[in-house]
């Protein structure tokens, strides 16, 4: 099998695939289908090609959204799934019918673009995080040795020599799993304060403001002592000290631009807002129509995290349409 190599701007190299071979991979998952696997398949790889167009031409290469129609169970969702797994970019799924006009109790439409860089920054945290799990690893067992054999005042007539032998002999035993259900204190964060979502004409969501986070900037949780298990405490610290490893700014950046470029976003039951005739349709359906559209057509979007434009988002409408 021919295979292309690319790389996002995430720094990890993706497997890429031609229209063909896109098509057989999907065929060992989904049974039949071959016009809309096609379809997705050429869409996929037009964004390949623009993504390797000249940087003066990119701007000009629009996505092709697609819209699938046909009764439920019958693999639309699973195509489009399976798509974003092959092209390794964040995959988002929606129902239409879930969102609300702006100015309606309700999700407004612009959550489903906030919601694709909450997934891109996890999926560009945890490649990070994989990069320096070994180095994690290690700065935690120091961290658990330290516990385990604090440096206290040093007697004898070689106390740095003592300390390193029984530090050694400690390591080994550690590292053979020996102390794994000796119990040890360790500072943990404290319970989260819990979760608090508001809903208002104005639309905190929509500026991307989060309630909790808010209050737990204004009172961070105290963290408590607990006494945990040597191999609880392992996993914690190397969490921890991974967490210290990898620059959050240049994770927010990266998985910004992942998002945008090659973020996937499948909107369910598109046929429940559409309707033959306006009156088909109440008020906050028809409008959810019109917030949707520019968002489709390529507009910017406010997140926690930056601005993020929707240009080059690849949109999957799905419905029965019956």
């Amino acid at each position: 099998m021919r295979l292309h190599q690319r790389e996002h701007s995430g720094g990890g190299t993706v497997r890429f695939l031609t229209p063909k071979e896109i098509v057989a991979e999907l065929d060992k998952y989904i049974i039949g289908q071959e016009k809309a696997k096609r379809a997705v398949a050429i869409a996929l790889r037009n964004r390949w090609r623009r993504q390797h167009a000249p940087e003066d031409m990119r701007e000009e290469i629009l996505p092709n959204n697609i819209l699938m129609i046909g009764p439920t169970g019958v693999g639309k969702t699973e195509i489009a799934r399976r798509l974003a797994q092959l092209a390794g970019a964040p995959f988002l799924k929606v129902e239409a019918s879930k969102f609300t006009e702006v100015g309606y109790v309700g999700r407004d439409v612009e959550s489903m673009v906030r919601d694709l860089v909450d997934i891109a920054v996890n999926m560009v945290r945890a490649e990070k995080v994989a990069k320096v799990q070994h180095e994690a690893e290690r700065l935690a067992e120091e961290r658990l040795l330290d516990i385990l054999l604090p440096p206290k005042r040093r007697r004898g007539k070689n106390p740095d020599g003592n300390y390193r032998y029984k530090r050694e002999r400690l390591h080994r035993q550690l590292r053979a799993g020996k102390l794994d259900r000796d119990t040890v204190e360790l500072e943990l964060p404290s319970d989260r304060f819990p979760m608090i979502e508001v809903f208002s004409p104005v639309g905190l969501e929509e500026m991307g403001v989060n309630i909790q986070e808010i209050f737990e900037n204004v009172l961070p949780p105290r963290p408590k002592r607990r006494r945990v298990t040597v191999a609880e405490a392992r996993k914690v610290l190397a969490q921890q000290e991974a967490q210290k490893l990898i620059d959050m700014d240049q994770v927010i950046s990266e998985a910004i631009s992942l998002a945008e470029n090659s973020g996937i976003i499948f909107i369910d039951e598109i046929d429940k807002i559409a309707g033959e005739r306006a009156q088909e349709i109440d008020v906050s359906r028809e409008g959810v129509q019109r917030d949707l559209l520019p968002i489709v057509e390529g507009s910017n979007v406010m997140t926690k995290y930056g601005m993020v434009r929707t240009d080059h988002i690849l949109f999957i409408a799905a419905g029965a349409f019956h």
